[in-house]
């Protein structure tokens, strides 16, 4: 009898190109890729559904691949709320549902890296409860500031520069406290704070770089200081403050 395996696959910002040789062969090879969906899409019936970002990657890099929508929930701002525990249970059991019909692998395909803000940790420990004896394994992927870094032309960090990543969802406090020990802060989940991060910007007499959708063919690359909001999946990055020598070289 052979071992059942639930992989977490990071597919990247959204360039299938950036996918990785590891992440496409096992999309490929799986008997399920899980895919998430936000809630309005995963209620309709599947074909008439627009694909989600990683939804779209799996189908670039593994055309053939059986895919699965699950419910990902964006309504809610932090926290584990009853909402957002039923779209954990409900990712959880289309996975053991595809054990229990026979399945050797089921891939978990997500945008960026799973074990970066990842959902998959959460679906892996919800699987574990149910069928112990499944074997859990992460195939990495390139994130979205690494990516907004590579097409800005902004190094992360030289040197012996400190790189933080810091999720704005309850504003910008943490970023404050953070910036004090970082010498690059990279943003995540700007979403309903733009304003609060420009005042910010303007405080400490510095801009940031913004990236939306980096990496499709829809990526915007601007100043911080020129946008007027910003989307949930927005990255913004502020790089360290550099001489013509670059970074504590």
């Amino acid at each position: 009898m052979r071992s059942s395996r639930l992989v977490g696959v990071g597919v990247g910002p959204g360039d299938p190109d950036l996918v990785t040789i590891k992440a496409a062969r096992v999309l490929a090879d799986a008997d399920v890729v899980l895919v998430p969906a936000t809630e309005s899409r995963a209620a309709r019936d599947g074909q008439d559904a627009r694909p989600g970002r990683a939804e779209e990657v799996v189908s670039a890099v593994a055309p053939g691949a059986r895919i699965v929508r699950i419910p990902f929930s964006m309504a809610d701002a932090a926290g584990v709320t009853p909402r957002r525990r039923e779209a954990w249970d409900a990712s959880a059991q289309a996975a053991s549902d595809a054990f229990r019909a026979g399945a050797g692998l089921v891939a978990f395909a997500t945008i960026g890296d799973p074990s970066v803000y990842s959902t998959f940790s959460y679906l892996a420990a919800a699987v574990r409860a149910v069928h112990p004896d499944v074997e859990v394994a992460v195939v990495p992927g390139i994130t979205a500031m690494q990516a907004l870094a590579a097409a800005s032309g902004t190094p992360l960090v030289e040197g012996d520069e400190i790189l933080a990543l810091v999720p704005l969802k309850t504003g910008v406090s943490r970023l404050a406290e953070v910036a004090a020990v970082a010498d690059t802060v990279a943003v995540y989940k700007p979403g309903r704070h733009c304003s609060a991060l420009k005042e910010y910007a303007e405080t400490v007499g510095t801009d940031a770089v913004v990236g939306v959708n980096v990496g499709t063919p829809e990526q915007r690359i601007v100043p911080l200081s020129e946008v007027e909001s910003l989307p949930y999946f927005a990255t913004v990055l502020f790089p360290a403050d550099r001489g013509p020598t670059g970074g504590r070289l």
